[in-house]
């Protein structure tokens, strides 16, 4: 299955990318928002791509083959992007851009365990330099510890049912297995639509096993100091949780002042940062969504470093 980069022309609009420019793609994949930026500055703009996933590495490097030296990949996060940058002598860029979450690539490959629609092994690991997988966490947590995690990272209301069943039935090793104790504690043998009912218990596996709204919030500091100004900052987002933790980072920082409304003088000192660009995300047309059912999530926000 060939892989399609999500809000594409929206992502190129937003970085304005041009000759001579750096730019990062901190979660390059197989390159397909990479080979946009390349092309678009060419012939001189540069792009760092950072991914943990050695497999979607491999196919970035044949996709991105013909860019030459132009393009740099390294098997990282982009929680190191400012290590990166300093490795390469850069001492700023014009754009980055974070594609956050699990990608098709990965959900269509059964032996990573993203997905209940086969039988595999419950892995879930973006990097598999990662000690923990989901099984580590499915078969180790305390009951309540399991069940705020599935609550937190998923926003499953069942969760304490969830977390009891996963328990008693311990241990669990495979997707199906842990999809078919899921459905019988959401659905209780009620047909379901669109949204399977273990999405949500696989969504929050995946998401603490690779600690992903922790890297969120470290990555979205670090790239507003790794722009020059003027310098723009691209987020898609694919649920609630990440989209908040943009949404409030760009309302914080692009406002001189935080104090809370009950301190009526200003003591904090802050300065904004960034003008934000999208007042309201931007989403997928329904001509991509058609194309590429994936992008019906996808939320991008847009920052330019002041």
């Amino acid at each position: 299955m060939t892989h399609q980069p999500v809000l594409y022309h929206e992502i190129l609009e937003a970085l304005h990318p041009h000759d001579g420019g750096c730019y990062i793609d901190g979660t390059v994949g197989a390159g397909g928002h990479a080979r946009g930026i390349l092309e678009t500055s060419s012939p001189n703009g540069k792009l760092l791509g950072l991914d943990l996933d050695p497999r979607a590495l491999d196919l970035a490097k044949d996709n991105l083959a013909s860019f030459g030296e132009r393009v740099t990949l390294v098997q990282a996060s982009y929680t190191s992007l400012d290590e990166q940058m300093q490795a390469l002598g850069w001492p700023s860029v014009q754009g980055i851009v974070l594609d956050l979450g699990v990608s098709s690539m990965q959900l269509d490959t059964p032996e990573r365990g993203f997905s209940f629609k086969v039988d595999a092994p419950l892995d879930m690991r973006f990097s598999p330099e990662e000690a923990r997988t989901a099984a580590d966490l499915v078969n180790s947590l305390p009951e309540v510890e399991l069940a705020d995690l599935i609550y937190r990272c998923g926003e499953e209301r069942k969760s304490r049912q969830v977390a009891r069943a996963i328990v008693q039935a311990r241990p669990v090793r495979t997707t199906l297995e842990l999809a078919t104790i899921v459905s019988r504690v959401v659905s209780k043998g009620k047909k379901y639509t669109r949204l399977h009912p273990a999405t949500r218990t696989f969504q929050a596996l995946r998401i603490a096993t690779n600690r992903e709204l922790e890297a969120v919030e470290t990555v979205l500091p670090l790239a507003v100091s790794a722009l020059a100004p003027g310098g723009r900052l691209a987020v898609i987002a694919f649920h609630s949780l990440e989209d908040r933790i943009v949404k409030r980072y760009f309302q914080r920082e692009s406002q001189d002042c935080i104090c809370p409304p009950e301190i009526p003088i200003c003591n904090c000192g802050h300065q904004a940062a960034i003008n934000v660009i999208t007042r309201k995300p931007l989403q997928a047309t329904v001509a991509e969504v058609g194309e590429n059912p994936r992008a019906r999530s996808a939320r991008l926000r847009v920052a330019a470093k002041r």
